[in-house]
């Protein structure tokens, strides 16, 4: 498996730290909604971004393509 460079590894921890801040943001929203159904909404959509951030780390952690 090739080896990712130290720019596109920078990429890919600022798109972990987006994912990051959307989830945050997202969760706050849905603590904030009166409407039970958008809120539980709003957590599911959080909920994905934090298992795209769980995939992300543990592929990139367990492979160490890092150059």
């Amino acid at each position: 498996m090739n080896q990712l460079t130290k720019k596109e590894l920078s990429y890919i921890e600022d798109e972990i730290r987006a994912e990051e801040i959307t989830a945050k943001t997202l969760n706050w929203c849905a603590s904030q909604c009166d409407d039970q159904e958008l809120g539980a909404m709003l957590e599911q959509l959080a909920e994905s971004h934090q298992l795209k951030i769980a995939e992300l780390s543990q592929y990139f952690n367990r492979s160490k393509m890092i150059q």
